[in-house]
């Protein structure tokens, strides 16, 4: 994703309301709010084409974005998007400032790697989570997490202590205890070989 889609330009948006917001998607733009950082929330209106290119992109929901407004650049994260039931139009966007000095609470996507060596002979693998929940310093926050599959050892399951994190990047869930060390996934031998495998160990 290049630097460009990284940055949105933005509005104040001075009406408000249900009937405020339906007139300005008709006119082809996206309300959103933006809030955090100690500062009052501010209603902020978007290009609607320049948002639907941006969200196409995995990075739009994990990078630090650059919204401008009116002449100001404020640093953001994305912390939801709602969409129209079935129209491909986004409906709402809400963004947190960010703090180069304090932690931000986010998810970032998992990518697993090498999954097509990992299912030779018939191995089947299974996804726990599709993403990790993490705090960090902005400038730490990676925009996904790999996770390498052909390093699992048939019928292993990798959890969340097993994947290694960028530095100063932590685990929400981890956090928590160890009781909550979730799977993230398994490489699982194929049906017919666990059969055997099991009774070989009956036997």
């Amino acid at each position: 994703m290049s630097n460009e889609l990284y940055t949105l330009e933005a509005e104040v948006r001075e009406v408000l309301g249900t009937g405020a917001s339906r007139r300005l998607r008709h006119a082809d733009k996206v309300p959103a709010i933006l809030y955090g950082a100690g500062k009052d929330a501010v209603a902020l209106t978007l290009d609607h084409n320049k948002v639907i290119k941006a969200q196409e992109d995995e990075g739009f929901y994990t990078h630090i974005l650059t919204l401008n407004i009116g002449g100001e650049s404020v640093e953001a994260i994305l912390k939801d998007i709602q969409r129209h039931p079935f129209k491909p139009k986004v409906t709402h966007l809400d963004f947190q400032r960010v703090d180069a000095a304090h932690k931000i609470h986010t998810k970032v996507p998992v990518h697993f790697i090498n999954e097509e060596a990992a299912a030779k002979g018939g191995n089947t693998i299974a996804h726990h989570v599709t993403e990790i929940e993490i705090t960090c310093l902005p400038a730490q926050l990676p925009e996904f997490v790999e996770v390498d599959v052909a390093a699992i050892e048939v019928g292993a399951t990798v959890h969340l202590s097993d994947v290694a994190l960028p530095a100063g990047v932590v685990s929400v869930e981890l956090a928590k205890g160890a009781d909550h060390d979730q799977a993230v996934v398994t490489v699982n031998a194929p049906k017919g070989a666990a059969s055997e495998e099991a009774e070989e160990a009956a036997e």
